[in-house]
């Protein structure tokens, strides 16, 4: 078969398997936003490990390697591109506030509304893979003249959004309102942080197990406030 099947892969093609169920429960019947969520947070974990998993094999070859680099963002484009977006789809569904539209408001502005919102979950997803595609470019390029892993992001990583998203899911259960809006709008933002040309330090390892443990608390308690609800 074509392929790599190692180890330093493992962690890759389950974020994407992850990604997928999130996104066809997500979608599923009436829609399960918060259900899908707990696979972004799945997918999020997977990810802060399967760098430094990869770089442990020294004689990685230089097909290998490539490989890596371009499973990891094609998982990554699903993950965390297209996860979020079947995600606020589902919402879309469940919003009082998408309800209350459609019974007040006339059926072509419900329309535009609906249009408008669905626009910026693709134009999310869009900056994601244009994002995702750029690191892919300059990462083969520092490969050439740099070894080890690199210390700086252009743009804000899409793996962000793992423990972004999460804490807006937790926001319906702590305030009454719909928090609907306040998703889409931080998809905004985030797609624009994709494109920026900032530059984010690499997180280290104490980081990476800061960031796993807002993960996990963030987990716990989206599965407490969905066993209460």
């Amino acid at each position: 078969m074509i392929g790599f099947y190692d180890y330093t892969v493992v962690l890759t093609y389950l974020s994407l398997l992850s990604a997928c169920t999130g996104i066809v429960v997500s979608l599923a019947g009436p829609g399960h936003p918060y259900i899908g969520t707990f696979f972004l947070l799945v997918c999020g974990l997977c990810d802060a490990f399967d760098g430094k998993v990869a770089r442990h094999k020294k004689d990685r070859t230089s097909q290998e390697r490539a490989f890596g680099i371009q499973i990891d963002s094609l998982s990554d484009l699903v993950a965390f591109g297209v996860l979020p977006v079947a995600i606020g789809a589902a919402m879309l569904r469940w919003s009082p506030i998408m309800y209350w539209v459609g019974a007040n408001w006339p059926h072509w502005a419900y329309l535009a509304v609906d249009f408008g919102l669905m626009a910026i979950l693709i134009l999310f997803a869009l900056a994601a893979l244009i994002r995702l595609a750029y690191f892919n470019v300059t990462e083969e390029e520092r490969q050439k003249t740099e070894t080890g892993a690199r210390k700086y992001y252009t743009g804000m990583p899409v793996t962000t959004v793992s423990l972004i998203f999460p804490f807006i899911q937790l926001l319906q259960y702590i305030i009454p309102a719909d928090v609907t809006l306040v998703y889409f709008a931080t998809a905004v933002l985030c797609g624009l942080a994709f494109l920026l040309p900032i530059q984010i330090r690499k997180p280290g390892i104490r980081g990476i197990l800061l960031m796993v443990a807002i993960g996990a608390v963030e987990f716990a308690l989206m599965l407490v406030g969905r066993l209460l609800r």
